[in-house]
C-alpha cells in the first residue's frame, strides 16, 4: 500500500480534496474526525491542542492491504509518522485567499472568529515552514480541485514505484 500524508494549515483544502480522491475509490482517513485525534492539555496550561492518537495511527499505517491511503491531517505530533508515509505533501494557499476560504466555508467553523484567523496567520509564518521542510511534495491549491486530486494521485503511483 502507498501511504500519502496530506498535511497544511486550516483551510488549504486537505478535507475538501480528500472527498474527491474517496468518490475516485481511493482509502482515506481525515484526521480531525471519527476519533484520530484528541485534545490534549498544553504543557503551559494555556489551552489545549490536538494531536493524533498515535495507537490508532500506528495500527492504520501498519495495514498491509493493496491501493493507495491517503492520511490528512496537521498536528504536532505527525511527525513522528513521516517515516511510515512514502509522501509527505503539503497543501499552501497564498494568505489572502487562504482566510477568504476559511471566513466563508460551511463545513467547519475554525477560523470564523477573528482570533482564530490570526492564528491561522501566525502559524503560517511559523508552522508552514517546519512542514514545506519536511515535505517530500508542495502542492498550490489555488486552482480547480480535480487537477489537485489529480496531482495527488500522480504523487502517490511516484512514491509507490
Amino acid at each position: 500500500m502507498t501511504r500519502v500524508l496530506v498535511t497544511g494549515m486550516s483551510g488549504t483544502g486537505k478535507s475538501t480534496v480528500l472527498v474527491e480522491l474517496a468518490r475516485r475509490g481511493h482509502r482515506v482517513v481525515d484526521t480531525d474526525y471519527s476519533g484520530w485525534s484528541e485534545d490534549v492539555p498544553l504543557l503551559d496550561g494555556s489551552g489545549t491542542e490536538q494531536l493524533w492518537r498515535e495507537d490508532r495511527m500506528s495500527a492504520l499505517l501498519a495495514e498491509d492491504i493493496a491501493g493507495c491511503l491517503f492520511v490528512a491531517g496537521c498536528t504536532a505530533n505527525q511527525g513522528k509518522f513521516y517515516d511510515r508515509f512514502e509522501a509527505v505533501v503539503l497543501l499552501s494557499l497564498p494568505i489572502d485567499v487562504l482566510l477568504e476560504r476559511v471566513a466563508s466555508r460551511v463545513t467547519n467553523q475554525f477560523g470564523e472568529d477573528p482570533r482564530e484567523r490570526e492564528r491561522i496567520v501566525r502559524d503560517l509564518e511559523t508552522v508552514e515552514p517546519l512542514l514545506r521542510a519536511s515535505a517530500t511534495a508542495e502542492i498550490d491549491t489555488n486552482r480547480p480541485l480535480f487537477d489537485v486530486a489529480d496531482e495527488l494521485e500522480a504523487l502517490a503511483v511516484r512514491a509507490g514505484a
